[in-house]
């Protein structure tokens, strides 16, 4: 099988990471990949901001936690050490589809450097807050940007989950 099918069938929504941070060189190959990642028009307005700081990381958290209405301590980002944002333009008509296309290539790159990986929503909630408009502009990101996805990324702890059967009457055919 094509190793890139393969991946595809493979990968997994992962809920339990280990607390061992990947190596760079691994983050760096993900987000590399994020970059290659289609988009409308040729336009690249997809940013990813990779989050390894454990206090900004554990920040994030929380914030993404009270945004989603869990109780406080909940981990949204189920243990994994690694965090990538993934920002579109907003003046980009595709932005959304744009951005989570990328998000699609950060998972597949993670699982393929045996790393597990999940999205985890609320950036778009997230990055409307003035505090995360502040953060952006310290790292010198100018302009209007909407969060699209957490990649939530690292070692998995435990099993690979199984894959879910695939629901019937999804595929057609026009002859």
């Amino acid at each position: 099988m094509n190793e890139i099918i393969k991946a595809m069938e493979e990968r997994r929504s992962i809920r339990k990471f280990k607390a061992d941070m990947p190596s760079k060189a691994d983050i760096e190959q993900i987000l590399e990949a994020g970059t290659y990642a289609a988009s409308g028009m040729g336009k690249q307005g997809v940013i990813t901001i990779a989050v390894t700081n454990k206090e900004i990381r554990d920040k994030l958290a929380v914030d993404n936690c009270r945004i989603g209405g869990w109780k406080e301590g909940f981990d949204p980002f189920y243990g994994a050490p690694v965090v990538v944002i993934v920002l579109a333009k907003k003046d980009v008509f595709t932005h959304v589809y744009d951005g989570s296309l990328v998000m699609g290539n950060l998972m597949l790159a993670a699982h393929s450097l045996g790393l597990g990986s999940i999205w985890i929503h609320r950036a778009k909630e997230e990055f409307e807050m003035d505090e995360y408009k502040n953060f952006l502009k310290d790292l010198g990101i100018e302009g209007e940007w909407e969060g699209i996805g957490h990649c939530a990324i690292g070692y998995v702890d435990g099993d690979q989950p199984e894959a879910a059967p695939r629901a019937a009457n999804r595929i057609f055919f026009v002859e």
